[in-house]
């Protein structure tokens, strides 16, 4: 018995990552709009591949704001949470709020379902570059890197790459770094976020969701963070819909 228990668990866990060596989408982040973009394309039929360096995806969505674990989102992203079943209730004007833990449960969930594979406990050390593209991630468990250990990664192939990293922008300051190219931003770099202000953030959020370098996207925060623009704080209709926006680009990009 005690045997089967670990046989069952390593058959089933090598089976899902062979099957995920090569994806269509591999998206680096499990925040919300990186969770969004996962069960958006996953119903389209893509193969999409989610990889979360922390115990639990969800990103900052857990906890709310100061732990108080309720969160706003606008009008225009209720259409998201009525496809994702979240329960919200009307604030004031055009503002609403909703349970934290239940919507991040909620889009862990629905992902999931869609059939993303969603690997946790997995960091992106790099970036596969071929033919100046973006072609793959490369993949070690999160302590082994926070330990300092001198372990070689995987590599996972795939035809685009999605930062969903948040604040830090690990995968574009990674490309950045690392193979001297210039980026789809007014400098050509990675801008680096700038201060809080709510309505200007989760507007930009989404006009800055976009293929900033062939084969790779940026999402949510990290959007905002690799093209200059501020942090929003506690509200996630901006991250909702551009989780939407990138799986709508993606899929365009990939029907070609």
């Amino acid at each position: 018995m005690e045997q089967m228990v670990s046989f069952g668990i390593i058959d089933s866990y090598f089976n899902k990552l062979k099957k995920n060596l090569s994806v269509d989408v591999a998206i680096v982040g499990g925040g919300p709009s990186g969770l969004v973009a996962s069960y958006y394309l996953a119903n389209k039929g893509f193969r999409v591949a989610l990889f979360e360096r922390k115990l639990a995806p969800g990103g900052g969505m857990w906890g709310g704001a100061m732990m108080f674990n309720e969160i706003v989102v606008q009008k225009d992203a209720l259409h998201i949470l009525e496809e994702f079943k979240i329960k919200y209730t009307h604030y004031e004007k055009d503002y609403y709020t909703i349970d934290s833990v239940q919507a991040t449960a909620a889009i862990i969930y629905h992902a999931s379902k869609a059939g993303t594979s969603i690997f946790n406990c997995t960091s992106v050390e790099d970036i596969v570059f071929q033919e100046n593209k973006v072609s793959g991630i490369v993949l070690n468990w999160t302590p082994v890197l926070r330990e300092g250990m001198h372990v070689d990664p995987l590599v996972i192939m795939s035809k685009v790459v999605i930062d969903g990293t948040g604040h830090d922008c690990h995968v574009a300051r990674t490309l950045e770094r690392k193979n001297n190219i210039r980026l789809n931003t007014e400098t050509g770099k990675v801008m680096g976020e700038r201060s809080l202000s709510v309505e200007e953030a989760e507007r930009t959020t989404v006009e800055n969701t976009k293929e900033i370098f062939p084969g790779l996207y940026v999402s949510g925060m990290a959007s905002n963070g690799v093209s200059g623009g501020f942090r929003m704080g506690p509200i996630f209709g901006g991250m909702l819909l551009s989780g939407k926006k990138v799986a709508d680009l993606i899929s365009e990009k990939l029907k070609k």
